[in-house]
């Protein structure tokens, strides 16, 4: 047995968003016209116009608009603000499903019980959480790498158990979070250092935050991708680290665990 659920959006405890309004959408999208939409759908002519008159109503910008007349005689049209609503919504329905995913397997109806219940509200004190995809993984006899491409163009890797790839059921272009402590995190400021780690990223200070025995210093390595060190603040100083400055971040491969 397993767990399904559509997923909706309220706003002002209105229903807002729900898979048949995006279906709606994206046939506009393809169509660009609401009557072919509206058969692709289906639903009638009248209800397709009454919901994306109720969307566009509960949206701070119109989702749709129509266009009259010119050369090709109008037609209907998402405007940008709608095309990050949609991808918005399919991003939150992939979430939705994961996560009912991994409830049905979890549960076990016979016993009326829910096994690692812990797993869908644990909290981590890892100050390092970034996303990626997952763009490789090596299995050896005991352990895999995992290589996961994060938004910043850098390529992280995890060594786990092979067993913890199986568990996870890890697969290539899986979204998955690579987690490690803020005191797993090395800064240098020789970037041509030559080091066995595999992980080595260059970055700009964002910002530092000073401590009478250790110090946070946080790292952008691109695209709003941000890392956290904890060092001494001896350290800090003998460096001297400040915002702006460039640096290398080192990670050690076993130090990253993988989520999903």
């Amino acid at each position: 047995m397993e767990f399904t659920s559509s997923l909706t959006l309220f706003n002002s405890d209105v229903p807002f968003l729900l898979e048949k309004r995006i279906a709606l959408l994206q046939a506009i999208e393809a169509s660009g016209s609401i009557s072919k939409a509206a058969k692709m759908v289906p639903m009638s002519y009248k209800a397709a116009w009454d919901a994306i008159d109720a969307i566009n109503n509960l949206c701070p910008h119109a989702v749709v608009s129509r266009e009259t007349g010119g050369k090709g005689g109008g037609g209907t049209k998402i405007t940008p603000y709608g095309h990050n609503l949609i991808k918005t919504y399919l991003l939150l329905q992939k979430e939705h499903k994961k996560f009912l995913d991994s409830l049905s397997k979890n549960t076990d109806f016979d016993k009326g019980t829910i096994k690692s219940l812990q797993r869908f509200s644990m909290n981590i004190s890892a100050r390092n959480k970034i996303h990626g995809k997952i763009e490789l993984i090596e299995s050896g006899k005991v352990n895999a790498q995992v290589y996961v491409k994060l938004k910043s163009g850098y390529t992280i890797v995890s060594v786990i158990t092979n067993s913890a790839v199986k568990e996870l059921e890890l697969k290539l272009g899986d979204e998955v979070s690579a987690i490690f402590k803020s005191s797993s995190v090395i800064l240098s400021t020789d970037n041509a250092l030559s080091i066995s780690a595999r992980n080595k990223f260059k970055g700009i200070i964002d910002a530092v935050s000073f401590g009478e025995v250790n110090s946070e210093v946080v790292v952008d390595i691109g695209n709003d991708d941000k890392l956290v060190a904890v060092i001494t603040s001896s350290s800090v100083d003998a460096l001297d680290l400040k915002k702006d400055k460039e640096v290398s971040l080192i990670i050690k491969s076993s130090d990253v665990m993988i989520g999903k």
